[in-house]
């Protein structure tokens, strides 16, 4: 078979080269869609043709093809007129492996891009809708100081036109820091006790801390950037983005603090659950507007478990993220 196909080029070449002196091409089909294509401008050439091995040459070329990605262009050549005939020039474009692999991945990552977000705000609590002050509890936050901190390793993921999706893990932390400098925490079989410490000292805060690590996967619509690139692929915000989803956390560590003076400046802290829930889940609401970007989240389930003497606290905060 291949000394037929090798003779019926060869054949076509000599016969278009004895014909006529203008250039001329050959073509050789072969199986259902593939096609050889000789051209040749010049008999002159035919000796050195002659010393081809086109055997070698084709099995070379059958193996590249094999091997590596291939790219079809066609281009479409019309003849004078005189000719009154029409051919195809097929060119076989091939990229070796490493150039193909770092195009999938850029393509890849012109979908998804990765991002470390702190977020850095206030958080407080809701005693049943309300906040707690309203009936003077011992357990009643102050705003100022009550810092809510979370370090997040976020993906951006382009789902279609304007929708994005922000998912990730990260890791954050609850500082409750009481209205009043001298609660004590302490609990027993019933719950948690807060008591006002009466100790003839100078108080200067008393707070309790929660950390936690913590899933979330935000949907975000995006009407910013330039086209559908959203404000963090092009870093051109202009307009309004928001995005609502859902989280869940994981308590990895807890404790209250007491500080106070008595000459010296003293610390007290006591390592405890509290009874404090070992998991919440809640909503995240993000905002942003140019180059700036708010959170709010909210928990649904309670801070502290159903003991009966626990207070029936909803934990919130808000703030910024960089």
């Amino acid at each position: 078979m291949k000394t037929v196909f090798l003779t019926l080029i060869m054949s076509g070449l000599v016969l278009t080269a004895s014909a006529q002196q203008k250039p001329d091409t050959v073509v050789v089909e072969l199986a259902k869609t593939s096609r050889v294509i000789f051209t040749i401008k010049d008999r002159k050439d035919l000796p050195t043709l002659r010393q081809y091995d086109f055997q070698a040459l084709f099995t070379d070329i059958l193996n590249k093809i094999d091997n590596t990605p291939v790219v079809l262009q066609r281009d479409t050549v019309t003849e004078p007129a005189e000719n009154k005939r029409e051919y195809e020039i097929v060119t076989w474009d091939s990229d070796d492996d490493e150039n193909w692999q770092k195009e999938r991945k850029s393509s890849y990552s012109r979908r998804t891009r990765h991002s470390i977000n702190f977020d850095l705000g206030m958080n407080n609590y809701l005693n049943e809708g309300k906040f707690p002050d309203e009936n003077n509890e011992l357990y009643t936050v102050r705003p100022w100081g009550s810092w809510y901190v979370a370090i997040n390793s976020i993906q951006h993921t382009h789902v279609k036109g304007k929708l994005f999706l922000e998912w990730g893990a990260g890791i954050n932390w609850y500082n409750f820091k009481f209205q009043h400098d001298n609660i004590l925490m302490t609990k027993d079989e019933n719950g948690v006790i807060f008591t006002a410490d009466d100790r003839d000292v100078d108080y200067v805060k008393s707070k309790l801390t929660a950390s936690y690590l913590t899933a979330s996967l935000i949907p975000v619509f995006d009407f910013g950037g330039r086209g559908s690139k959203p404000r963090f692929w092009d870093s051109y915000g202009s307009k309004f983005r928001f995005g609502l989803g859902p989280y869940a956390s994981y308590r990895i560590g807890s404790h209250s603090k007491l500080v106070y003076e008595n000459g010296d400046k003293t610390k007290e802290k006591d390592y405890d659950n509290f009874y404090l829930n070992t998991f919440r889940y809640g909503l995240r609401l993000q905002l942003g507007i140019q180059s700036t970007d708010f959170f709010f989240n909210y928990d649904l389930n309670e801070l502290f478990s159903t003991k009966p003497n626990n207070p029936k606290l909803n934990a919130f905060s808000f703030g910024i993220i960089f």
